[in-house]
């Protein structure tokens, strides 16, 4: 089941975020304006491109984690703001564990929308809802996410480098805090986001400089510190190795290659919900 709602035209003439993860992931679902944006900042940074491949490998590491039988064993997962499928996506991920898991994808991106629900026509066990992550109490009653995912029992939920787009007057604690009430106990939330690196002036001028020229061209990003991130997580047990660079979220295995500075400027973190 999908949303069947129509799909607003793709305005290819402003920037989108989703359509900038996916140039910077390798992908080709983009446009010359979005990648303007991209070249803009990798002229001031050049070392930022890693920052969008380092946060999908983490959920891809996440994913398997929660849906592991050795691990979460989770079965039902509802991904928010899920962005364009470029690369391993999270259903991917949980139906190579459980071919029976169910995946919810939920973005109000047109391009997303559009893309996604061609993509996952073929997945009986994977849908698509056409929502704004910032309206929980619509996507908790979206008869897409209602039919497909059943609140009385675990869930995974995921935001990956989503709630750094939701400014504060959009009060982001209380729309995470919103998703939890919803969630059964044994659930999980998976979370990623840009986070200032403490104690440390040159990594926090290199945040300073991408949030800058993202708020030019697009207006929709916020580092926060990571006292503030872990404020999204209040009520739920943060498992080890807790709230830390993406990069060193459970890694598989060692490092071959030098880490980029980049890295320290997005944080990771799974929890429970007990």
């Amino acid at each position: 089941m999908h949303d069947e709602r129509p799909v607003t035209d793709i305005d290819t003439s402003s920037p989108s975020v989703a359509r900038g993860y996916d140039h910077w992931l390798g992908g080709k679902d983009n446009f010359e304006v979005d990648r303007t944006i991209l070249k803009a900042i990798e002229e001031i940074v050049p070392e930022a491109q890693p920052l969008a491949r380092e946060n999908r490998y983490w959920l891809i590491r996440a994913a398997r984690f929660l849906s592991s039988p050795l691990h979460a064993g989770i079965d039902q997962f509802l991904d928010l703001g899920c962005g364009l499928p470029t690369m391993q996506n999270v259903h991917q991920v949980a139906q190579a564990n459980n071919p029976d898991a169910v995946v919810v994808y939920v973005d109000n991106d047109p391009t997303v929308a559009a893309y996604g629900r061609a993509v996952l026509a073929e997945n009986e066990n994977t849908h698509f809802s056409i929502n704004d992550l910032r309206h929980p109490d619509d996507i908790l009653s979206d008869p897409v996410i209602t039919t497909n995912l059943d609140f009385g029992r675990p869930i995974a939920l995921i935001h990956s480098g989503t709630m750094h787009h939701v400014s504060d007057e959009h009060r982001p604690r209380e729309v995470m805090q919103r998703y939890v009430e919803a969630l059964a106990p044994g659930s999980y939330v998976a979370m990623s986001h840009f986070s200032w690196p403490p104690d440390s002036e040159k990594y926090r001028e290199m945040a300073r400089t991408i949030e800058g020229t993202l708020h030019e061209m697009v207006a929709s990003c916020w580092w926060r510190s990571n006292e503030e991130v872990l404020s999204f997580l209040d009520g739920l047990d943060v498992l080890p190795p807790g709230l830390v660079r993406t990069v060193d979220w459970w890694p598989e295995g060692p490092s071959l290659t030098p880490r980029s500075e980049i890295t320290n400027l997005i944080y990771g973190a799974v929890a429970t919900k007990p």
